[in-house]
């Protein structure tokens, strides 16, 4: 059975480790700082065999030459030649074996033009999306088209249901309240955001989330429902899915 832990790293990043049952060998993801990962891995005496990377920005690469320098793990990641210690560069459709299970890569831009996402079916199914679909909400548009990070969030909707949804940041009650808005007739969204409130008053993490939640309460996968279509139609156009999205990731950027 393969464990997933988190390691806080920056202001609200996390880097998840991945070991499969008892193994000393461990995967991380987006390594956005290397001390938290060393400090781990040392506290409970573990190796670092292999570093998964979503896409280039130095909160989830900032910790890849020190770990590579200390570790020698194997570096999968984009095809993007901005990124120093690639070892295997993916892109859509390729499978990668992590810690004995396989991972199917996916394209998913929109946040970045390089962003990959990594999913492995089974029980449970995982998911590790970077900065493309966090907890009710999605990653801002700094390189792609809103119609590429709509296609990639229609894509990672189409997975299992109950597939664990691992982002990189802790946003969920940031979300959860631009959602509020933007879905103003959503009860899941209203549950969504107390227990959200108490996990974060407790310093736990809101994460992962599952696909079957997120369909229930992520207004960018939502923007079909009259709930959203209406709240979005006071900010702008809404004739179709595509501009309804286009507005509303318009209107989380000014919320």
């Amino acid at each position: 059975m393969m464990s997933v832990t988190p390691i806080p790293a920056l202001s609200d990043n996390y880097i998840w480790l991945l070991r499969q049952d008892t193994s000393q060998s461990v995967c991380v993801v987006d390594p956005g700082e290397a001390a938290p990962v060393i400090e781990f891995l040392e506290r409970e005496s573990l190796t670092l065999d292999t570093i998964l990377i979503t896409h280039h920005h130095h909160d989830h690469t900032g910790g890849l030459a020190e770990l590579v320098k200390r570790f020698s793990p194997w570096v999968i990641g984009p095809s993007n030649p901005t990124i120093e210690g690639i070892n295997e560069q993916v892109g859509h459709g390729d499978e990668v074996r992590i810690m004995g299970r396989l991972f199917e890569v996916m394209e998913t831009p929109g946040h970045t033009l390089d962003h990959v996402s990594y999913f492995t079916p089974g029980i449970p199914a995982l998911l590790f999306c970077g900065d493309t679909l966090f907890c009710a909400g999605c990653g801002r548009l700094f390189e792609g088209s809103p119609e590429q990070m709509f296609t990639s969030l229609k894509t990672l909707a189409e997975l299992p249901e109950d597939t664990l949804v691992f982002a990189a940041h802790e946003y969920t009650q940031a979300n959860l309240t631009f959602a509020r808005a933007a879905d103003p007739d959503n009860e899941d969204v209203k549950y969504a955001l107390q227990e959200c409130e108490k996990a974060r008053a407790l310093d736990r993490p809101t994460l992962p989330s599952t696909i079957g939640r997120e369909l229930k309460i992520n207004p960018y996968l939502r923007v079909g429902t009259d709930s959203v279509r209406q709240a979005v139609g006071t900010q702008g156009a809404n004739d179709n899915d595509l501009a309804t999205f286009s507005t509303l990731r318009e209107w989380k950027n000014r919320f």
